[in-house]
């Protein structure tokens, strides 16, 4: 089981929780997968920012960046290029954001190191807002999660 610790700030005794990644990790919650090794998994944003938006997420439980293994982060930089690429093919991305918020101050909503592939399109407005998020109608994201399958 993966485990992430905290510090109650009531009674100050330590507590352990899992992120929702931890759970899409072990299969507790489903996903629409798109690859998986022993390094990360990739899945489609079910919130997406553009339609076939995907995450990278690391399967060494961390928050930061700076936390990872030089190996895994090589597995998961070579994942995003691959992922890059198939956008570009199979949905006709013009364009690819990569990111990755790394700390809370920094607009990282769940502690656990992931990478967020976000396909971009000529008239798609140009700009990224985090805040904004598009839904997918009923069986749209299996269908993206089908096109952009490694």
């Amino acid at each position: 089981m993966i485990l992430k610790g905290g510090k109650c700030k009531y009674c100050h005794l330590y507590f352990f929780y899992m992120t929702i990644f931890d759970k899409i990790i072990t299969k507790e919650i489903p996903s629409f997968t798109l690859y998986e090794d022993e390094c990360c998994i990739v899945i489609v944003d079910i919130n997406p920012i553009f339609k076939g938006h995907s995450l990278v997420i690391s399967k060494e439980s961390v928050q930061s960046i700076t936390e990872l293994s030089d190996d895994t982060l090589r597995n998961i930089i070579n994942i995003v290029k691959r992922l890059d690429k198939k956008m570009r093919d199979s949905i006709k991305a013009d364009a690819v954001n990569v990111l990755l918020n790394d700390g809370k101050e920094a607009g990282q909503e769940i502690p656990h190191v992931h990478f967020h592939v976000i396909p971009r399109f000529k008239d798609d407005g140009g700009e990224i807002n985090l805040s904004k998020k598009t839904k997918y109608a009923e069986g749209e994201a299996e269908k993206y999660s089908k096109l952009l399958r490694l």
